[in-house]
């Protein structure tokens, strides 16, 4: 199964990404299945490196770096990295820099796509 999470929302202050990024997870780690996270909007944020939360909080960049760490793949939307200021040596090791042609061709590769 090929399953394709885009998340919009900023990565603290709502839980829609931190819901997404949990199954995105989830879902990564069976063998059956792979993943692939678009970050767009205020989620481009979740992606950067080095973030400071506190104890005993959850990271969103642990979180994906969960997912990519069982093969799955993260993109973050170039357009709203440069509208938020975030170069692509600011990513978690693993995600990169995309483009809405990627997400194009990951909605039509994907069996399902989940909207957060």
């Amino acid at each position: 199964m090929k399953t394709l999470l885009v998340l919009n929302d900023a990565p603290y202050g709502s839980e829609r990404t931190y819901n997404g990024a949990r199954l995105a997870g989830a879902l990564a780690k069976k063998e059956d299945h792979e993943v692939k996270v678009f970050l767009i909007g205020d989620a481009a944020a979740a992606a950067h490196v080095k973030q400071k939360v506190p104890s005993g909080f959850y990271n969103l960049e642990v979180m994906l770096g969960s997912v990519v760490n069982h093969g799955g793949a993260i993109g973050v939307c170039g357009t709203c990295m440069d509208a938020r200021g975030i170069a692509a040596e600011d990513l978690l090791q693993g995600a990169h820099r995309s483009s809405l042609d990627e997400l194009t061709q990951w909605t039509a590769w994907a069996d399902r796509a989940l909207v957060f």
